[in-house]
């Protein structure tokens, strides 16, 4: 006789009050159904329903190889709320990210996207990163011996559709682990040091209260697999 499946390991909660809450989103985890779901069924909003026991608003979106913070909702007003904030550029979401090469300390990408599949229409896309640390690894790329790579910190200040990926992407700094717009190379060789998931990570959601005169802030932790990458570069302990 058939047995049902084993439930779903509850999603770690950062913050949660009356009206909204923000979870730590695992990496390989879609958030919703879409078209890019190719018949999955699991999804983080089905799970939230059921951890919570009572309807759930996205307020926002991750792709599914991010991890990280995630706001949701439990109502339509608050919901509305958070997302004005949103659209107002009041809140401020910080990523942490691996990529191919060195680039310059400091750096924009100010470069127009479209909305993805089905939204061919470009508009205002704009990426402020932070380089944190540097790595030189022995694999031989593009005929030199051994390959660049950096810890990035992110902050979008538009969010567009996969806009940090696509981004780094324009800026030939590719984002390690990203299989669609990423370099396969490096892809493969970090897969041979154990890790095989996309180096983003939402580390920080900054925001203000939807109902109170306040600004909520949350973190993130990594999974294991981001802080094995982290021992390839030059740190004491977290990212500055």
């Amino acid at each position: 006789m058939p047995t049902d499946p084993a439930p779903a390991t509850p999603l770690p909660v950062l913050h949660e009050e009356s009206a909204f809450a923000v979870v730590c989103k695992p990496a390989g985890l879609m958030v919703h159904d879409s078209r890019l779901a190719r018949g999955e069924d699991d999804f983080l909003a089905d799970r939230l329903r059921a951890q919570f026991a009572r309807p759930i608003h996205l307020v926002h979106r991750l792709d599914r190889a991010t991890s990280g913070c995630l706001l949701v909702a439990f109502d339509r007003d608050t919901a509305s709320r958070l997302g004005q904030a949103m659209m107002g550029r009041e809140v401020e979401k910080a990523y942490l990210a691996v990529c191919r090469g060195w680039p310059e300390a400091e750096f924009t990408v100010d470069h127009p996207l479209d909305g993805g599949p089905g939204k061919p229409t470009r508009r205002e896309a704009v990426t402020r990163f932070r380089r944190l640390a540097t790595a030189e690894l022995p694999f031989a790329a593009n005929g030199f011996p051994a390959s660049r790579y950096a810890l990035l910190r992110a902050w979008p200040l538009t969010g567009r559709f996969r806009q940090i990926r696509r981004h780094l992407k324009h800026a030939s700094h590719h984002l390690i682990g990203d299989t669609s717009h990423g370099d396969g190379r490096h892809n493969r060789y970090f897969r041979t040091l154990g890790i095989h998931r996309m180096l983003l990570h939402a580390e920080r959601l900054a925001f203000p209260h939807p109902h109170e005169d306040r600004r909520i802030a949350v973190e993130a932790p990594l999974d294991a697999e981001f802080r094995r990458a982290l021992t390839l570069f030059d740190l004491d302990t977290a990212p500055p």
